[in-house]
């Protein structure tokens, strides 16, 4: 079997978490902030995001089931501007799966320095104290996953990305219910200035984005990807 054939061999229920884990995470953490900064009405702007990620997301496949050499954005960036397009395309995805790779190891680093302040490394005679320390063995910890290609065995950490998110969502929702936490939310229904940090927050929610090609031509049964049998 070749490597195309075996890539498109993805089951439905596995295309399911792999496109869970990557819109679910912190953008459902940051939606607080969102809606405290942009007002209660901001949520408008969120279900607004929502709808276009979709229809965007069906007319990726519909150019993709036109086109089947098409499998990426530098693919239909190439057919509909030329070779200056794939090159611009490709920058600009590339730029942008770095940056979201620096913004999860600051993250990464951040929390774990503030849950322990006192860490560090011991190499020979050289210490490496707390963030840099944790950012160092946030790296190692991810890098592994890089070497996966294979969406099939991607769903299998796929899966603990999304039950991590179920985890950390119950917890925020156990500790407002518990009535420990006095609640000093932001009742104005718009807040124009706040609106510019709301609207980067929720589209932060679909960064993900740029990974439905790849999702989509994995998938066994294509016809499934916006839900049809």
């Amino acid at each position: 079997m070749s490597a195309s054939a075996k890539s498109e061999q993805v089951s439905f229920l596995k295309s399911c978490i792999n496109g869970i884990n990557a819109l679910s995470g912190i953008g459902i953490l940051s939606i607080p902030y969102a809606l405290s900064s942009g007002g209660w009405l901001s949520l408008i702007l969120l279900l607004l995001i929502a709808m276009a990620a979709y229809f965007t997301a069906l007319l990726l496949r519909r150019c993709m089931d036109s086109y089947p050499d098409i499998s990426s954005y530098s693919d239909m960036a190439g057919r509909a501007f030329g070779a200056k397009g794939r090159v611009i395309a490709a920058l600009f995805i590339s730029l942008e799966l770095y940056l979201v790779a620096i913004g999860l190891l600051i993250l990464e680093e951040d929390n774990l320095y503030k849950l322990s302040p006192n860490f560090a490394l011991r190499l020979g005679n050289l210490i490496i104290e707390g963030r840099h320390s944790f950012l160092i063995l946030s790296g190692l910890l991810i890098w592994p996953s890089m070497l996966l290609s294979d969406l099939d065995v991607m769903s299998y950490v796929s899966a603990g990305g999304v039950i991590s998110s179920l985890v950390v969502v119950l917890c925020v929702l156990c500790v407002g219910l518990s009535g420990k936490q006095e609640f000093n939310g932001n009742r104005r229904l718009i807040n124009f200035q706040g609106i510019p940090t709301a609207l980067s927050l929720y589209s932060f929610c679909y960064g993900a984005h740029a990974v439905f090609p790849a999702i989509y031509t994995s998938m066994r049964k294509k016809k499934q990807f916006s839900g049809g049998t």
